[in-house]
C-alpha cells in the first residue's frame, strides 16, 4: 500500500459514533478532582472498555519520553495513583525525574482527560495492598524483578516465573521490595470533549497555590 493509499484510508475512518455527551465547561466544578470523579462514574456506569486504562508517559535525564498504557489504580484528594517496579523502565524514568503525564481516553463517549504533575512513592502499605490483590500469575511475574528485559532462554524465563510461583504460594503475603505504589499530584488537568457543531470543547485547569484557575482552550 503506497503512502497516498494511507493516508486516504486513515483519513477516511469514522472518528466517532453514536450520540456524545454534552459539556458546558461554565457549569464544571471549580475542583477538578470533583469533574474527573463524575466523568469517570458516568463512563463506568455507561459500559466504557477499560475505563481506568491510561496511557504514562515519562522521561529519564536523556529526556527521551517514553509512553505506555497501564492501570488507574485509585484516586484521593492527592491525586491519581498507579504502581509499578521501581526497577522498571518508567521506574527509573521517575527516579531520574518524578514528573509525568497520563491520558485516559474513552472513545465511546469522544472524551480525553489529560493529567500532569510530580510523581512520588506512596507508603510500603500501599505497595503491599496494591501487590497482594493482583492475581497470582501477575504477581509471579513481577516477582522476578526483570520487566522490560529480553527474553534470551524461554527455558530461563519459565523457570524463574515457576520458582516466583512456588515462593507466592509458600508465602502468599510475599511484596518485593521493588513494588511501589506511585502518586501523581495533578498540576494541570484538561478535559477534552469531542462535540460534533464546534469540533471539541476543552477545559483546563491549573494550579495556583491551593486553588484552580480555569482556560477554555482553543480546539
Amino acid at each position: 500500500m503506497t503512502q497516498a493509499d494511507w493516508r486516504d484510508r486513515l483519513r477516511n475512518l469514522p472518528v466517532f459514533s453514536g450520540t456524545l455527551p454534552d459539556f458546558d465547561p461554565d457549569a464544571a466544578p471549580t475542583d477538578p478532582l470533583d469533574l474527573f470523579e463524575e466523568w469517570l462514574g458516568f463512563a463506568i456506569d455507561s459500559g466504557v472498555s477499560q475505563p481506568q486504562a491510561m496511557a504514562l508517559a515519562t522521561a529519564g535525564s536523556s529526556g527521551d519520553p517514553s509512553v505506555r498504557t497501564l492501570l488507574l489504580k485509585d484516586i484521593t484528594a492527592e491525586g491519581l495513583w498507579f504502581a509499578t517496579l521501581s526497577t522498571s523502565p518508567k521506574g527509573h524514568d521517575l527516579a531520574q525525574n518524578p514528573r509525568a503525564s497520563v491520558v485516559l481516553y474513552w472513545r465511546e463517549q469522544g472524551r480525553q482527560i489529560r493529567v500532569s504533575g510530580a510523581v512520588e512513592a506512596g507508603s510500603r502499605e500501599l505497595a503491599e495492598s496494591d501487590f497482594l490483590r493482583r492475581h497470582p500469575n501477575a504477581r509471579a511475574i513481577a516477582a522476578v524483578g526483570t520487566q522490560s528485559q529480553p527474553i534470551a532462554d524461554q527455558a530461563v524465563y519459565d523457570r524463574a516465573i515457576a520458582e516466583q510461583q512456588a515462593r507466592i504460594a509458600a508465602n502468599p503475603d510475599y511484596v518485593p521490595e521493588d513494588w511501589v505504589a506511585y502518586l501523581l499530584r495533578p498540576q494541570t488537568w484538561e478535559f477534552w470533549q469531542a462535540a460534533r457543531e464546534r469540533d471539541q470543547v476543552r477545559l483546563r485547569y491549573s494550579r495556583n497555590g491551593d486553588q484552580w484557575s480555569r482556560d477554555i482552550l482553543w480546539p
